[in-house]
């Protein structure tokens, strides 16, 4: 007979989690184990079910998927920040760089998880105070692939004008054209 470890909760005070994700699956386990973690969890499945939520009972906590099938998830972040500014919010998507990140975060969110994402990693960045830096991650995204993000960054902000962001990067535009023909380097 093998014991079962019960988790400890790690949270206390008001517990409201709203998890909002399109993947049924995903979203039911987390919502699982993060009630064993001591959160109580509501969970939504497009924009327009969480903004209800978040107009009904504004949660605490949210963990939201950037990439919903009925818009941006940065609608439910926007509008939970509204209603709640204590609100502490995670964006979780499978669609990461840093525009996106960088986007989730001006719109109010806490952090930024690419998917997937366990429930420990999502825990800890709800819990998080925000003065200690987070462990280095395991896997860090090498040279090429950050010079590459940097370059679809500026590439996005400059409007997808290829001599705007070659002028912007101080390099040839056929050479930026290259750079952008090619698939993103592997992590």
């Amino acid at each position: 007979m093998t014991q079962v470890e019960e988790q400890v909760p790690l949270v206390s005070g008001d517990t409201s989690l709203l998890i909002v994700d399109d993947e049924a699956n995903l979203r039911n386990q987390l919502a699982k184990a993060m009630e064993r973690r001591g959160f109580t969890a509501e969970v939504a499945e497009s924009v327009a079910d969480g903004k209800r939520s978040v107009v009904a009972n504004p949660p605490k906590y949210a963990v939201i998927d950037l990439r919903l099938d009925d818009g941006s998830g940065l609608e439910v972040v926007e509008a939970l920040r509204e209603a709640r500014p204590d609100a502490r919010i995670i964006v979780l998507t499978g669609y990461g760089n840093i525009a996106t990140a960088v986007a989730a975060v001006k719109a109010g969110a806490l952090d930024y998880l690419p998917k997937p994402a366990d429930a420990d990693q999502v825990a800890a960045a709800l819990l998080s105070d925000g003065e200690s830096l987070p462990p280095p991650p395991e896997r860090p995204m090498s040279a090429d692939r950050v010079r590459w993000e940097h370059i679809q960054r500026v590439y996005e902000q400059c409007d997808r004008n290829v001599s705007e962001t070659a002028r912007r990067l101080n390099m040839h535009r056929r050479t930026l054209q290259r750079i952008l023909a090619k698939h993103a380097p592997r992590e």
